[in-house]
């Protein structure tokens, strides 16, 4: 479903029932207005029942069906702009009634009148017959492709891969056997299975070789004749029917060791339409699937071989350019330097080495020359003739439509931006991109959204957490270019990067968005921005010149994200607060925090960067809707008024107890808290708490530093509740023995120990058990020794130790932990020979073990293997 009908929707409904919001209820205006609002709701749901929810694929096929959708669309995002207009009015006229206005009737004409049309569609095709509609039907099918593999490209860094691939294929498995390669569009995916096809070996191996490209639309009959040709039988022109035709190629297969490659292939349809093509004898045949989509790879073998192919490193970067523009020569001297630039400006994508390549050999070698191209590499790949970007657009006009938003969004941050995963859902979340479905939390199925384009090969994984969730991921430049080719076609967004453009470009722009690297507000007498726009995300970094007097936000009437945390505000906006349909707000201010936010209550996330300790006023509890806070300094709860929705909460100071407050958060589920050591805190009633970070203040004692808060324990003040997962403690001076506290955590999987949490020369872990932890970390603490057993932790698969300068040794049962992938440590903390000797002797050569010469300074990776148990 188009994620700004849903989102208009839940606006909408929130009219029509909501009376707990204080700017709805008993509001006289608003109440008149329902009978107009109640039948646009009505309307407007019957037709996305019919235009995009009901499954009438001939019918979505028309070309008029189509043109109905792109109608439809914009007269609901001007109803949209109406309607929130309205609101926004209301709110700013301090109910000054007759400043406001609701005028749908041109809105629900143009409903009516595609309404009309849409029901004409639908009768003409019940009259009609199939003909008629395939008459009107836009012609996709392709000309027929019979590609052949191509002969020898100029490659490098495939060798490991070929091998590795070709030694799958060879293996003695009877058994017809599936192995894919995935990879974003112009990895090289094609290339690689070229080079396999063409292995003396393989040729050797398989008695018949062929090769199908399959790509996004297909006609089965077409695949069949251009396997048969690949293998070299012959057609007759009567032989043409898709039945003759697979019946041949059986006959062909029958009893013989062959290798198929499937190139280019799509979807799980089209391999479900593809396998029944090949015959199973048990002749230790083979198929080489190449695709972008991890989905297909798996539906084809869903416990198959995948191998996920690489960006190049620089280096590989830079010798492929060579090849590709002095075969075997050596490059002159002079242009070293700019090509080297010009190849690390690729990113790794072999599709934009041999894109510029072929731009370079139709130049002089002159280093000038070589350096302006250096400065536009990214120009030249997108306007290449052979049209390489349109390759990439596949990519993109393959998506299902809930992804497709998500995928443009990124396209307008800068480059090289690295997304941090909560935040960007946050963000995906405030846009309308997702909706909530079922018992799952959006943040679930935002995570699901990102995955998928990860498995898409759209988005770099560019960090992970340590159980493999992605926790920061970028996009690669040439995508990005994609984004923002298809956002500017279709008035997704506008980019604003010189003053220049800022405001005379959004006089009559139709973009609802605007991302900017310069700061848009300064003052412009001519121009004013347009009342479309929802979104405003700057990246303008340093001091605004954003106007403090009301007019600055009066012509965003329907601003739902606006995003100002690079750029600092000596004064906040007083136009701020008539937003009222703002849905995420983040800004850097260096005042207190602002009250009038407290007006926002369509507001989901806030993120404030401060100066000083956020005193949040009694109001606060007024953002029902209010979802995720968050701050780079501490936050202060003067009063609640009443419980709130948050789900995340980030460096809570709680002074007079946790009791007291947690009653106002009872949906908790992420929470960072300041404590005081001599209070008693109760977690508990925190039924939905799964990450809390607490760190007491009161703590003396520095980074494994031995004397402590009055050279004593503390005796355990806090009660934590079952549901935890993640838990981080510093500062709390608690006894070793206290620990058994935590063990009894029934869910807990990550548990961080930081800066003297637990304080004391010995811990015995005894004989309980944590029984679900996969991550353990102890940092800046004062143990000397500790007792242990791999029936402590049975699940453990990472082992962290720093700045524990007085820790002689880990545990030597440890290494026994069948799970425990990981042991990192700081050189610091315990002499990584000893471990190593330690695990060879137990015959544990398995384990890899990270090393940290400083806090600062580059990991070295160790991993025991073999009898010998070598350094790796």
């Amino acid at each position: 479903m188009y994620s700004g009908l849903e989102l208009f929707m839940e606006n909408l409904k929130n009219l029509i029932c909501w009376d707990d919001n204080p700017l709805i209820s008993n509001n006289p205006l608003i109440l008149s207005k329902r009978p107009q609002i109640e039948l646009l709701y009505k309307e407007l749901e019957l037709m996305i029942q019919c235009l995009f929810v009901e499954k009438k694929d001939d019918l979505h096929e028309l070309e008029q069906v189509r043109n109905l959708k792109k109608e439809f669309k914009d007269v609901a995002q001007e109803a949209h702009n109406t309607v929130c207009r309205f609101v926004y009015f209301m709110n700013a006229s301090r109910y000054d009634f007759t400043k406001c206005s609701l005028n749908l009737q041109n809105v629900m004409r143009s409903i009516n009148s595609i309404k009309r049309e849409y029901t004409t569609i639908v009768d003409k095709q019940k009259m009609d017959s199939a003909p008629c509609i395939d008459y009107l039907k836009i012609q996709h099918t392709p000309a027929l492709r019979t590609r052949k593999p191509l002969g020898e490209e100029t490659v490098v860094g495939l060798d490991q891969d070929v091998k590795l691939i070709r030694d799958l294929l060879v293996q003695d498995q009877k058994q017809l056997d599936v192995v894919s390669i995935v990879g974003m569009g112009g990895l090289g995916k094609t290339t690689l299975a070229n080079k396999v096809f063409n292995d003396p070996y393989v040729m050797y191996h398989f008695q018949v070789r062929a090769w199908v490209t399959v790509s996004h639309t297909y006609e089965k009959s077409d695949l069949l004749i251009q396997i048969l040709a690949s293998i070299g039988i012959e057609l007759d022109s009567v032989e043409t029917s898709y039945y003759q035709l697979r019946d041949k190629l059986h006959k062909s297969l029958m009893n013989m060791r062959y290798f198929i490659v499937i190139d280019d292939i799509w979807s799980n349809e089209a391999w479900d339409d593809l396998k029944v093509f090949f015959p199973n004898y048990d002749t230790k045949s083979r198929i080489l699937v190449t695709s972008r989509l991890k989905e297909v790879a798996l539906h084809a073998k869903s416990n198959g071989f995948v191998h996920h192919m690489d960006l190049l490193t620089d280096e590989e970067s830079w010798e492929l350019l060579c090849k590709k523009v002095f075969n075997d020569n050596a490059c002159p001297e002079w242009l070293i330097k700019p090509g080297m630039e010009i190849a690390k400006k690729c990113h790794g994508l072999p599709l934009s080495v041999v894109v510029i390549g072929g731009v370079l050999t139709k130049e002089a070698e002159i280093k000038e020359t070589w350096e302006r191209i250096a400065q536009s590499v990214n120009a030249y790949i997108v306007n290449d003739p052979n049209g390489y970007l349109d390759m990439l657009t596949l990519c993109y006009d393959h998506l299902p439509p809930h992804l497709k938003d998500c995928f443009l969004y990124l396209g307008g941050f800068p480059e090289k931006h690295k997304f941090r995963v909560q935040s960007l859902i946050w963000l995906w979340v405030a846009e309308g991109f997702i909706q909530e479905s079922g018992n799952r939390s959006l943040q679930e199925i935002g995570e699901d959204y990102l995955m998928e384009l990860v498995d898409r090969n759209l988005v770099v994984v560019a960090d992970r957490k340590f159980n493999g969730a992605i926790k920061a991921c970028s996009v690669h430049d040439l995508l990005r270019e994609l984004c923002l080719e298809k956002a500017t076609k279709e008035h997704f967004y506008l980019k604003i990067n010189t003053p220049v453009t800022s405001f005379s470009s959004m006089r009559d722009y139709k973009a609802s968005r605007i991302f900017t690297n310069v700061d848009i507000f300064i003052k412009k007498s001519c121009y004013r921005p347009s009342p479309r726009v929802r979104s405003i995300l700057s990246f303008h970094s340093g001091k605004s010149m954003l106007n403090t007097t009301f007019g600055d936000f009066y012509f965003y009437p329907i601003l739902m994200v606006l995003d100002l945390q690079k750029c600092r505000l000596e004064n906040f906006p007083r136009s701020i607060e008539l937003l009222v349909h703002l849905r995420y707000l983040a800004f850097w201010y260096t005042g207190q925090f602002p009250s009038p936010i407290c007006n926002l209550w369509s507001l989901q996330t806030l993120i404030v960067r401060s100066f000083v300790t956020l005193m949040l006023p009694h109001t606060i509890s007024n953002l029902v809707n209010l979802k995720h806070l968050r701050s780079d300094k501490n936050i202060c709860f003067r009063s609640i008024e009443k419980p709130m929705n948050l789900l995340t909460i980030s460096k809570v100071v709680v002074n007079d107890g946790a009791e007291t407050f947690v009653k106002y958060i009872p949906r908790i589920k992420k929470l960072t808290s300041w404590t005081d050591a001599y209070k008693d805190h109760d977690f508990r009633s925190l039924t939905s708490l799964e990450t809390l970070l607490s760190i007491t203040g009161s703590s003396l004692g520095v980074y494994g530093q031995r004397e402590y808060a009055s050279g004593e324990c503390q005796n355990i003040h806090m009660r934590l509740p079952a549901s935890l997962k993640k838990l981080s403690l510093a500062g709390c001076c608690l006894p070793w023995s206290d620990m058994s506290i935590l063990q009894s955590l029934p869910n807990l999987e990550v548990l961080k120990i930081l800066d003297n949490a637990f304080v004391g020369p010995l811990w015995e872990t005894g004989e309980k058990q944590f029984h679900r932890l996969k991550f353990f970390k102890l940092q800046g603490l004062d143990i000397q020794h500790w007792k242990a057993s791999e029936l402590n932790f049975p699940c453990l698969k990472r082992l962290v130790v720093d700045r524990c300068k007085y820790l002689e040794e880990i545990p030597l049962e440890l290494g026994d932990i069948p799970t425990l992938e990981l042991i990192e440590v700081d050189k610091s903390s315990i002499s990584v020979e000893n471990i190593i000797a330690q695990q060879r002797y137990f015959g544990n050569f398995d384990l890899k073990i990270n090393v940290r010469e400083g806090l600062h300074s580059r990991r070295s990776h160790w991993k025991l293997q073999g009898l010998r148990g070598s350094y790796y």
